[in-house]
């Protein structure tokens, strides 16, 4: 077995990646104040082809150092917004047709594993602070809630694994195709 190199992985420009299908999903950032939570997002994000990730609040924003140590220059591929109250995005998005889920550990939120995408929808993503998770204003507003299964002892996972963990699960379901 013999490691692919980066030209063997055939992976697009970043314009032929501007120019690409992206997958119907958005992400909201609810005052994620880890610059390197963010850049994360924006690596995972380019991976399987957001269609934008919107940054609210205290959440940082590009250009930023701590940023670019993670994202690896994908804050530049990834489209994004910034708005200063995550509450005013939601409703933007619920106003633009998409349906907003909080990825949340509340009453009723179903599992990641049971949850189903469905093709034709687009979906918005929220995903909240390290401490607090998605402000209760905001899940108020959203359509439903997403879980993630765990059995360890802790109540939750870092918001950017989380965020890879669903985003994956979206991605086999209803990503572009490759």
């Amino acid at each position: 077995m013999r490691k692919i190199t980066n030209e063997e992985l055939g992976r697009p420009t970043p314009e032929e990646f501007a120019r690409m299908e992206r997958m119907p999903v958005t992400v909201v950032l609810d005052n994620v104040r880890s610059a390197q939570n963010v850049g994360a997002f924006f690596r995972t994000g380019d991976a399987f082809a957001v269609e934008r990730i919107c940054l609210c609040g205290i959440s940082p924003v590009p250009p930023a150092r701590e940023i670019h140590k993670t994202a690896l220059g994908a804050e530049t591929t990834v489209a994004w917004t910034h708005e200063e109250r995550t509450i005013d995005c939601v409703r933007r998005l619920h106003d633009e047709g998409y349906c907003v889920l909080a990825v949340e550990q509340v009453e009723g939120a179903v599992t990641l594993d049971a949850f189903r995408a469905e093709a034709e929808r687009r979906y918005a993503l929220v995903f909240g602070n390290e401490v607090e998770g998605v402000d209760q204003e905001v899940v108020d507003c959203c359509d439903g809630a997403i879980e993630i299964p765990q059995a360890g002892t802790k109540h939750s996972i870092n918001v950017s694994v989380s965020g890879g963990v669903v985003l994956w699960n979206f991605f086999w379901q209803i990503g572009p195709k490759r």
